[in-house]
C-alpha cells in the first residue's frame, strides 16, 4: 500500500510539473513571437541534417600548431594592475579549450622586467598553444632603424612565443596625446623586420581595419596571418581621443568613424582570390566587432581562405575576476558554434 501511495504522490508531481510547464507555455509563446524584421539573413537554417554536436570542431592548423577550436584570443592588455590576473586567466582558458593567444604590448618588457610574470604565460598555456609576443609599429620602427632586432629574439625567447604581433596604429598614435611619430609607410618596416628574423609575424590592426592596398601589400609578405582588427569592435582611436583635453575631442573626431568593416575585408580578399593573385600570407584572423559565434561562424565559412575569429572585449569582460565566469563563457561560445556548424549553412558562402 506504501508503495502505491508513493507511486501516486510521484505521477501527481510529474503531471503538475507538466501542467505549470504547459503554463509557462502559453504566456511565454504570447511574448515570444518573432517578427521578419529580426531575422538574421545570414542563414538557411536545416533543422533535418543533424542531431544534436557530439564532438568538437575540426582541428586547425595555424603557426605550425593546433587549435581545437577556431578561436583566438586578442592582444588586449599591457602593464595594468590587473593585466596579471587577466592573462593568467585567459592562458588557463586556451589551455582548456585548445585557443590561442596574443599578449598585449610587450614594450615595458624592453625597457626592465617589472611586469614580466604578467606576461610569463607560456608555464600555463602549455607547449601546444600558440602564444605570440606584441608591439607596436612605432617601437618596432625604431629597433629596425637601429639595428637592434636582436632585442626582439630575446623578447620572443625569454617569452617562449611563437613569434611577434606587430599591431598597426597610424591614427590611435596620431591622437594619442603621448603617441609616437611613425616616420615610414609601416609595411616598408615590416618588410625590412623580415629580412632580419627567423620568427614568425602576424600583422594587426587596432579597431579601424585594412583597406585594399594594405591588404595586398600585407598578404604578399610571408606573415603566418594578418588579424583584422576591423571596424566595428574595440577602437583605440576612439580610445585614445577621449582621453584628450575637452577642447582638443573634436578636432579630428571624423577619422574615428573611418574604417573597414571584418564583412568587407573578408569581401576584398575572397575578391583577390577569386581574381587569382596569389598570396604568401594564407591564414586569417578575423576580429573587429564579433559579438558572437554565429558572427564568428559566419564570417570563417564566408572566408575561401582558412580563418580563425577573434573577440577581446567580450573576453576581457570575462576574465578580470574568477576562471570559473571566464571559463562559462567560453564554453557557451564553443557550444553555440558546435551548434551553428550542425544546423545552419551560408545563404551566400562567397
Amino acid at each position: 500500500m506504501e508503495i502505491v501511495k508513493k507511486a501516486d504522490k510521484s505521477l501527481n508531481q510529474e503531471l503538475m510539473a507538466s501542467s505549470d510547464r504547459k503554463s509557462d507555455h502559453i504566456n511565454l509563446s504570447i511574448q515570444s513571437r518573432t517578427s521578419v524584421r529580426e531575422l538574421d539573413n545570414r542563414f538557411y537554417y536545416e533543422p533535418m541534417i543533424s542531431g544534436f554536436p557530439q564532438e568538437n570542431p575540426k582541428e586547425i592548423q595555424f603557426a605550425g600548431k593546433v587549435l581545437k577550436v577556431p578561436i583566438w584570443v586578442s592582444s588586449m592588455t599591457g602593464g595594468h594592475a590587473l593585466s596579471g590576473t587577466i592573462n593568467r586567466n585567459l592562458a588557463q582558458a586556451c589551455n582548456e579549450f585548445g585557443m590561442g593567444m596574443g599578449l598585449g604590448s610587450c614594450r615595458r618588457l624592453l625597457e626592465d622586467d617589472t611586469c614580466f610574470n604578467d606576461f610569463n604565460l607560456r608555464p600555463i598555456i602549455g607547449d601546444n598553444q600558440p602564444l605570440f609576443a606584441n608591439l607596436g609599429i612605432a617601437q618596432v620602427e625604431e629597433i629596425v632603424e637601429k639595428k637592434e632586432t636582436d632585442s626582439l629574439r630575446r623578447l620572443v625567447d625569454r617569452l617562449q612565443a611563437d613569434g611577434l604581433i606587430i599591431h598597426v596604429n597610424p591614427l590611435q598614435e596620431f591622437f594619442q596625446p603621448e603617441g609616437n611619430i611613425i616616420h615610414y609607410p609601416p609595411v616598408e618596416t615590416i618588410e625590412k623586420l623580415l629580412e632580419y628574423v627567423d620568427f614568425q609575424i602576424i600583422v594587426k590592426e587596432v579597431g579601424q581595419g585594412f583597406g585594399p592596398q594594405s591588404i595586398r601589400r600585407l598578404m604578399q609578405l610571408p606573415l603566418a596571418a594578418i588579424e583584422f582588427g576591423a571596424f566595428g569592435g574595440t577602437n583605440f582611436s576612439k580610445v585614445e581621443n577621449s582621453r584628450q583635453p575637452e577642447r582638443q575631442k573634436s578636432k579630428f573626431q571624423p577619422f574615428v568613424n573611418v574604417g573597414v568593416s571584418a564583412l568587407e575585408m573578408v569581401e576584398l580578399i575572397n575578391g583577390m582570390v577569386q581574381n587569382g593573385e596569389q598570396f604568401a600570407c594564407n591564414q586569417l584572423i578575423i576580429s573587429g566587432g564579433i559579438q558572437n559565434f554565429l558572427d564568428g561562424y559566419y564570417l570563417t565559412e564566408k572566408s575561401i581562405l582558412p580563418a580563425i575569429y577573434a573577440q577581446a572585449s567580450l573576453f576581457l569582460q570575462n576574465s578580470r575576476g574568477e576562471y570559473a565566469e571566464l571559463q562559462q563563457f567560453i564554453s557557451d561560445q564553443i557550444e553555440g558554434y558546435k551548434m551553428a556548424c550542425s544546423y545552419l549553412t551560408l545563404k551566400a558562402k562567397h
